[in-house]
């Protein structure tokens, strides 16, 4: 039986294709260097596959920044405000660079491409923008090279490109009067040069990945997709394209897809477990199937004997050989070893021998093609099968998985725990009495530049060369400073800067019972950005205070009023590896009440705005709309139940960034929260179109600068944005702040950044101040 890997970590096991970016960007190592970087991790990730046995092993998979960005390169739908930068002498790579971050030198400003949620996870794509009449044309040999160096290197290798048809679903058009399907002829020759190049290189499979398949797709989409195959089908008769779906069910498109004239379908057995019976009754004699069957998106191990009975019955109909096995999805959304982590601190050796991390899924991959073409006729098989039997019970039987007391109190939630106690009106009206905030109060997201000298301070402490008082104090300064700083810039609502933390999730993962974590589970969340998710595998509770002090030492220090900064629980929930025996319902129930325990301590330490960041919500819709009413109505519930334990003038925010919200906005304005915070700035303001057509009721805050390049917009830039802004709000209603958190910018470019901010707001203050009196 074949197996096949969709694709595999990009950043390295130790981040360093992070590390060696962000060393090209500030300048301290060459071109030279940073591709050397990323061709050792290629190297190494091909020589992992191989060595597990994995048949078809993907290239093209790994990627300096994006993998949709790497195709809009690819094709040439380079925006034409990037083209000049080609006569600039910078690189193809640094004009790569600049589409994803923005460029502010040599005389240019450049806003970066918009950048938002690859469907419903934590990974962030770059989106490409398309106009009427646009033209492509191959611009980079990057997916023939890769090809061509893991051939070199002895690699069996499976060339992955994103399909035609999910390419131009993926982006946005950006003027009226086309639809971006509509560039399908002229997108097609450019796929089409490189088929041709790949083939004529020798490629046996290539790889097209159309998650789209796996949507309500529209009549025009269905046409597209039908159409698009069929031609690559008669002009290159003899490609075998292995069609790739994953993340849902196939559903109504099924007869579609198993009609399209590929040669092998994959399909997604993890997250779309139910599909196989009707795949395999529709599957026409000529078309191959690959069972995904090793979760790509969570870390537990596989069940094998569940996974084996599942082969069998795809085996009794189709017979081994037009069978593969494979990875439900690319496992860019795991950690790289497990093998890795060691600390049985943050990870107790039982929890770990429940898990399996990117090496060890590939493994698993081999060891269920061999499980099932052989049986158990060697002792290593036996073995195999025994350690994975002995871990599906250990997992199951263990006791750190159930907590009475969580169950009890999440079985006794009623309509008390998830409604405030009066309206929005009444509380804000009480609110705008309490604090006494100006017209368009400024304020952060939360987080400020964790400089090294931060990272410093923790991974000392960590390794005891820190005591925790020495920690502590260490930590008080950094707040002091940042306290007397926001002061002095003139902001309104100050935050403490979160320099304890370590991630918005990860930290309070660490606190949480119920939740182990790891020192090296990174996963890309964009770019050069990576996070650790902890790790939910059992009941989960709050034992003591989590963020108060730090907070109530912030507080004390200014009579400014200072934000508590917490991580609302579907946020906590999408961005953690969560426990696949329960509903993620009650999960997310059980993390509402920990966090409701901290808003309510927060208040009564006198913290009178706490915001509860969301950026997560829009990210957890099932991808198909028949199951969004299900998925919204707890998603809400769970995010009021974590809110509404306070008085009236206690404000609630929350956050929510790089997301599209016209479609869900009834459910947004559903929870409730006095103010809410959003990514505009990419969009120019076009995101906040959802929030008044339909009138939201509450406070907004539409980011006025994109935090995630280094760019720095000026003054005017901001107020235009604001005069957008106040054009569609009501300006009691309207807040300044930047789109998202500052941990990733650098001290210079957030002072630079946050005086225009303030400025920018003090000048529209003075305008409209007579109109609002």
């Amino acid at each position: 039986m074949i197996t096949q890997n969709l694709g595999y970590p990009r950043i390295g096991a130790k981040r360093e294709l992070k590390k060696a970016c962000e060393k090209y960007w500030s300048g301290t190592i060459d071109i030279s260097e940073l591709l050397q970087e990323g061709a050792q991790i290629r190297k190494q990730n091909w020589k992992e596959q191989k060595n597990a046995g994995i048949d078809l092993i993907p290239t093209n998979d790994f990627s300096y920044y994006d993998q949709v960005l790497d195709m809009t390169f690819a094709v040439g739908a380079i925006p034409n405000r990037f083209k000049e930068l080609f006569s600039e002498e910078e690189t193809p790579l640094d004009v790569y660079f600049a589409l994803a971050r923005g460029y502010q030198k040599n005389g240019f400003d450049i806003t970066a491409m918009e950048m938002t949620k690859w469907f419903d996870t934590n990974y962030h794509y770059i989106v490409p923008e398309f106009y009427k009449n646009q033209t492509f044309r191959l611009s980079s040999t990057k997916i023939i090279d890769e090809y061509l160096e893991a051939k070199k290197l002895g690699v069996n290798a499976k060339p992955v490109l994103i399909g035609p048809v999910s390419y131009l679903l993926l982006g946005k058009e950006k003027e009226d009067g086309f639809h971006r399907l509509d560039l399908i002829e002229n997108l097609l020759p450019v796929y089409e040069a490189i088929l041709s190049e790949l083939l004529a290189n020798g490629a046996e499979y290539i790889q097209m990945d159309e998650p789209f398949l796996v949507m309500d797709l529209s009549e025009k989409e269905k046409e597209t997709i039908k159409n698009v195959y069929q031609k690559i089908a008669e002009k290159f008769p003899d490609l075998k394209i292995i069609l790739a779906t994953y993340f849902d069910t196939l559903g109504s498109n099924t007869s579609l897809v198993v009609n399209l004239p590929v040669a092998v379908l994959h399909i997604d057995l993890v997250r779309g477990r139910d599909q196989l019976k009707s795949v395999l009754q529709a599957l026409p004699s000529s078309l191959k199937l690959s069972l995904g069957l090793v979760d790509g998106r969570n870390i537990w191990k596989n069940d094998f004997s569940d996974s084996l009975k599942i082969m069998e019955r795809a085996r009794n109909v189709l017979g081994t050989d037009r069978l593969m096995v494979a990875p439900s999805s690319s496992l860019l959304h795991c950690p790289f070893d497990l093998d890795s982590e060691n600390d049985e601190t943050s990870l107790p050796k039982e929890i770990k021998n429940w898990l399996a991390f990117s090496k060890q899924k590939i493994e698993e991959v081999s060891v269920l093609a061999k499980l099932a073409s052989e049986g158990l006729t060697s002792e290593k098989m036996k073995k195999a099968l025994r350690d994975n039997e002995d871990a599906m019970l250990s997992k199951k039987s263990s006791h750190r998985i159930h907590n009475p007391k969580v169950q009890e109190t999440v079985g006794n939630i009623s309509e008390v725990h998830w409604n405030r106690k009066s309206s929005f009106v009444d509380r804000q009206f009480l609110q705008k009495e309490s604090l006494k905030l100006p017209l368009f109060p400024t304020t952060t997201i939360g987080s400020f530049p964790q400089t090294k000298e931060v990272r410093v301070l923790r991974s000392q402490l960590k390794k005891g060369g820190l005591s925790p008082q020495e920690y502590d104090k260490a930590i008080k300064s950094e707040i002091k400073k940042a306290i007397l700083w926001q002061e002095n810039i003139g902001l309104d609502v100050l935050v403490h800067g979160e320099f304890e933390r370590n991630d918005m999730v990860e930290y309070f993962g660490e606190q949480l019972e119920g939740v182990a974590f790891t020192k090296f589970g990174w996963v890309q969340s964009y770019g050069s950005r990576a996070v650790k998710p902890p790790i939910i595998y059992g009941d989960v509770d709050r034992l003591s205070p989590m963020t108060v002090e730090w907070t109530s030492y912030a507080q004390s220090l200014t009579n400014l009023p200072v934000k508590g900064m917490l991580t609302g629980p579907i946020t906590i929930l999408q961005w953690s590896f969560v426990r696949n025996d329960q509903p993620r319902e009650q999960t997310a129930n059980q993390i509402a009440m920990a966090i409701r325990k901290e808003v309510q301590d927060l208040e009564t330490a006198g913290i009178k705005i706490i915001q509860i960041d969301e950026p997560a919500i829009r990210e957890g819709l099932p991808l198909k709309k028949s199951q969004w009413e299900e998925y919204l109505r707890w998603a809400v519930k769970a995010f009021r139940i974590s809110a509404s334990g306070v008085q009236d003038d206690t404000q609630i925010h929350t956050h929510m960034c790089y997301s599209e919200f016209n479609d869900i906005i009834k459910n947004i304005a559903a929870m409730d929260a006095d103010v809410i915070t959003i990514e505009t700035s990419r969009s120019q303001m076009e995101l906040l179109d959802a929030f008044v057509a339909f009138k939201y009721p509450n406070e907004i805050g539409p980011g006025v600068y994109d935090i995630h390049s280094p760019r720095v917009p000026n003054q005017k830039e901001m107020e235009s944005l604001l005069e957008k802004a106040a054009l569609l709000i009501p300006l009691k209603n309207l807040w300044v702040n930047p789109d998202c958190g500052l941990k990733t910018r650098g001290w210079e470019e957030t002072r630079d950044a946050l005086l225009a901010m303030v400025k920018a707001a003090k000048s529209l203050r003075e305008k409209y101040q007579v109109e609002v009196s």
